[in-house]
C-alpha cells in the first residue's frame, strides 16, 4: 500500500485498491486503516446511500491531491466498477485500479505474529494431548481458548461502526 500512495501522490490519482473478503468487511476496514486510505467501501456499510456517492460529496481529494479507495471484492461491484463509476460521472479525476485480492496474505512475519503462532500451536498440541476434537484454537483476552467449529463458522465478523466511524475522521 505504500507503493501505491507513492504512485497515487505523484500522479495525483485516486486508486481503488480491491482486497480479498467478499463477505468479510472487516478485511477491507483494517486494511483501509492501517493504510491511511481515505474511504473503504463495504458490504457491511449498508445505509442504503450510494458509498461513492458519499466519499466524492464529502470531498475525499477536498484538502489532498489523491486518494486511495479500498473496496472488498465483489462480482457486481468491485474496484473495477467503482472506478468505471468515476471515469464516467466524474472525469476530471485520474483513476486506476489495483487487485490485490489474496496477495495481502503474504509477507514477512513480524515477531508479534510468530509468537501468537507459537502461542497457538503450543495450544493446539494440548487440546490434541487432551482428546480435544472439533475446536479452533484462539486467543481471547490474552488467553489461548479452545472454540467448537459449530460456534467458530456459526456468524460472520461483524464491522464495527466505529471502525467506519474512525475511517471517515482519519482520513480528513
Amino acid at each position: 500500500m505504500d507503493k501505491i500512495r507513492d504512485t497515487a501522490s505523484s500522479h495525483e490519482r485516486i486508486f481503488f485498491v480491491e482486497v480479498m473478503g467478499r463477505d468479510a468487511g472487516f478485511l477491507a476496514q483494517n486494511s483501509a486503516i492501517a493504510a491511511g486510505a481515505e474511504a473503504a467501501i463495504i458490504p457491511e456499510d449498508s445505509t442504503g446511500a450510494d458509498q461513492l456517492e458519499h466519499f466524492i460529496g464529502q470531498g475525499i481529494r477536498k484538502s489532498k491531491s489523491s486518494s486511495i479507495v479500498i473496496v472488498s471484492e465483489s462480482p457486481k461491484c468491485g474496484a473495477l466498477y467503482y472506478a468505471e463509476r468515476v471515469r464516467k460521472e466524474y472525469p476530471e479525476y485520474d483513476v486506476r485500479v489495483s487487485i490485490l485480492g489474496h496477495l495481502q496474505r503474504g509477507g514477512s512475519p513480524s515477531a508479534g505474529d510468530r509468537i501468537l503462532a507459537s502461542r497457538l500451536g503450543c495450544g493446539a498440541i494440548q487440546a490434541f494431548l487432551e482428546g480435544q476434537r472439533n475446536i479452533m484454537i484462539g486467543i481471547k483476552n490474552d488467553e489461548v481458548v479452545y472454540v467448537p467449529f459449530t460456534n467458530a463458522i456459526k456468524s460472520d465478523k461483524i464491522v464495527k461502526k466505529e471502525l467506519i466511524d474512525d475511517l471517515a475522521v482519519l482520513s480528513t
